[in-house]
């Protein structure tokens, strides 16, 4: 197989582009770098083309692998024949492959391996020539062997037939139409296990094509199966197969032996064939589903990581609870704990007097702009004590519903009792909760990505896939934005392209009892770091600090030569750049043309225009470009909705099915994916992201059940 034109083909994009890209990978280089820095080589491929790239790479060559393999034990066995090695060769799939091999795969001993020991192999093959001047019973006379157990001619037959079963059960060409048919005609159904009322009840006598069964139906459907409440089966028209396998089987012929081939062909495919590919169906569409599933996780994720900072802003964490208490962290500008508290403005104890009085001072001692509500437990009661607050203030203070998920598991780290010794795990998590808004990736890349719960059905899938698919976009994501090499958590740097944990911990280390970096370069000085290292992860580090302006910019040091020859040929210098005084760098770029100018760089054209975007704005922040989040001061509650009100909401999560909006009354809103444009939408990411800002409108309100049904207004 070609893998490089496969992959190109499948991903519709160059062979060329295909064999740059693999090159790098293999050479060891990372995805954020291949991404940003080998633009030219690989056509621009972004991170997401290039993680599904390598993914496919990894999935061929394991495919080839098992190819050499089944070559080399069918020529083990002298069985190994010109047509067998072209059809290895020509074998596009796994389950391909395997069916070649099936014949020659080593067997437990079956009905079809008994019979050929008591020698019926030869009255097998004279039912299959189905010659019409043969008595197939009297031959079977001959074949009588009461040792073996066959002491009539109808044992014999019986024998012969299950020889043939096995022989069409192991037919290559065979399973790759049953399997093809089964999947393209094929229905899954699915019926109750109990008469209680579950949430499985859609599920209770279903029936879908598999071929068009949405992904979060298919898993909804293998959970209810795993938790015993529904039984799931794959239905398929076998008459059509058997006629098919007859057609191939039969010689059109009525003869003594047609019976019996006929029989044969039946059992084995109710028997062999059927058990068998109907799993393989129901695995099939399950990993299809689970890669849907994964990838809406991953897109989630990226958009929740990649929402706007809020800087500057002093900000009170407020985790929300009953019995035990809010718990209250204030944290400044930076990030920084200055003041912990607990309040109980909650059932049972309902102090909210006092709780105001306390949060009042607080919020007038350290100047508070906005108090970050998580969006757990009592958090609705929480969100109108503190919309009821800052009514009473004197300053202007908003809040912001913040998801929390994810914010014990936080807590209840080894990370956080080394960050926060001080604080017992509750108030950690409000610690949490407040710097999940002053800067989102920083603070959620310290939690495990399952626990973040943007995605669906997480918990059901193989979570080597998820891990490796979620650390993908961590690790795009934190590249993408860049982090302080100075001020950036052992988390944040461990997310680097080119650093691991223990590679970030040797930076902390170095900068808190060696010295702070002064440039890029004192990268070198770190333990763990060679050539090699730093080539990958330079580039998404910055040092503000730095005597080396570049320092603060996305450019490769690799790059720096043909930065400050594109200065001096455009007539600025590197004091421009620092004072930002390149407002016609652009003007003056284009009457040069920028293919020329990249030539006399010795450059190409994507790296020449990332140079330009990074000398415009060092040390800028892709999120800053991004729809500032929502801030609130006044709350609603669901009793108060109506049919037909307009809101503006922000997307909290996205599934195939459709989108989750928060519109301020604690409960997010579901926009249906038939709900979210005037156009066909296949899945609702391609319409919305996490994060979005969008205007919504009540269409229905269950008060009951805690629904509420949206409209995208277009």
């Amino acid at each position: 197989m070609d893998i490089i034109a496969r992959i190109a083909e499948e991903l519709k994009i160059r062979k060329t582009q295909v064999e740059a890209a693999v090159n790098l990978i293999d050479e060891g280089n990372t995805i954020p770098f291949i991404a940003r820095y080998r633009k030219e080589a690989t056509g621009s491929l972004d991170d997401e083309k290039l993680r599904e790239l390598g993914e496919k790479l990894e999935f061929y060559r394991a495919l080839d692998a098992r190819r050499a393999d089944v070559t080399r034990l069918i020529d083990e066995q002298g069985k190994l024949t010109e047509e067998l090695t072209q059809a290895i060769e020509n074998a596009q799939t796994l389950a391909e492959l395997e069916d070649i091999y099936r014949p020659y795969r080593p067997k437990r001993r079956t009905r079809a391996s008994i019979a050929a020991e008591a020698g019926l192999t030869p009255l097998a093959e004279l039912m299959l020539e189905q010659r019409k001047d043969l008595d197939i019973l009297s031959e079977a006379e001959k074949y009588l062997n009461p040792d073996k157990k066959i002491e009539t001619a109808e044992d014999a037959l019986a024998g012969a037939r299950d020889i043939i079963a096995e022989r069409v059960s192991d037919n290559a060409e065979y399973r790759k139409w049953i399997r093809e048919f089964t999947y393209k005609t094929g229905n899954l159904i699915s019926k109750a296990k109990t008469e209680e009322d579950t949430v499985y009840r859609l599920y209770y006598d279903y029936s879908e094509l598999l071929s068009k069964m949405p992904s979060h139906r298919i898993l909804a459907v293998d959970r209810g199966e795993k938790e015993g409440v529904l039984s799931v089966k794959v239905e398929v028209d076998k008459q059509k197969v058997f006629d098919h396998l007859r057609a191939e089987i039969l010689n059109g012929r009525e003869c003594s032996s047609t019976d019996h081939v006929r029989a044969a062909a039946e059992d084995a495919y109710e028997r062999l064939i059927a058990p068998s590919v109907q799993t393989e169906m129901r695995n099939l569409i399950t990993d299809n589903a689970q890669e849907q599933a994964i990838r809406v996780f991953g897109e989630n994720l990226k958009n929740l990581l990649m929402l706007p900072p809020v800087r500057g802003k002093v900000v009170m964490g407020f985790d929300p609870a009953y019995r035990t208490g809010c718990k209250i962290a204030i944290v400044d500008g930076f990030g920084d704990v200055l003041a912990t508290t607990v309040v109980y403005p909650t059932p049972p104890q309902n102090k909210t007097e006092e709780a105001k009085a306390t949060l009042k001072k607080l919020i007038d001692k350290h100047k508070v702009d906005i108090i970050s509500i998580g969006n757990g437990t009592a958090s609705k009661e929480s969100e109108i004590f503190v919309a009821g607050m800052i009514k009473e203030l004197d300053r202007e203070v908003s809040y912001i519903m913040t998801n929390e998920a994810g914010a014990s598991v936080y807590s209840a780290s080894k990370l956080a009792s080394e960050e926060f010794p001080q604080f017992d795990v509750s108030l950690r998590s409000a610690v949490s909760i407040a710097r999940r808004l002053q800067d989102p990736l920083a603070e959620l890349v310290k939690i495990d990505p399952k626990a973040i719960g943007v995605g669906q059905y997480q918990h059901d899938m193989e979570q080597k896939a998820l891990d490796n698919s979620l650390a993908g976009v961590v690790e795009s994501c934190v590249s993408g934005v860049g982090a302080d090499l100075n001020t950036a958590s052992v988390s944040l740097l461990s997310h680097i392209a080119g650093i691991n944990s223990k590679i970030a911990k040797s930076i902390y280390e170095y900068r808190t009892t060696v010295s702070k970096f002064k440039t890029r370069a004192e990268l070198l000085k770190v333990k763990g770091i060679g050539e090699k290292a730093y080539k990958q992860c330079v580039g998404f580090l910055r040092v503000p600090e730095s005597k080396e302006v570049l320092d603060n910019t996305s450019v490769h040091p690799e790059s720096y030569k043909a930065a400050y020859s594109l200065l001096e040929l455009l007539g600025y210098t590197a004091e421009d750049v620092r004072s930002r005084n390149l407002k016609e760098l652009r003007s003056r770029l284009e009457s040069r043309g920028n293919e020329k100018v990249a030539s006399e760089l010795g450059i190409g054209v994507p790296t020449l225009c990332d140079i330009v975007s990074e000398l415009e704005k060092p040390g800028r922040d892709p999120r800053d470009e991004l729809p500032p989040q929502i801030l609130r001061t006044d709350a609603m509650d669901i009793s108060s909705l109506k049919t037909g009100m307009e809101f503006v909401g922000t997307v909290r999560n996205v599934a195939d099915f459709g989108a989750f909006v928060d519109i301020g009354v604690h409960q997010d809103g579901l926009v249906h994916i038939s709900k979210l444009s005037d156009k066909f939408v296949k899945r609702a990411s391609d319409v919305v992201k996490v994060g979005d800002i969008v205007k919504v409108r009540v269409i229905d309100v269950d008060v009951a059940k805690k629904r509420i049904s949206l409209e995208k207004i277009r």
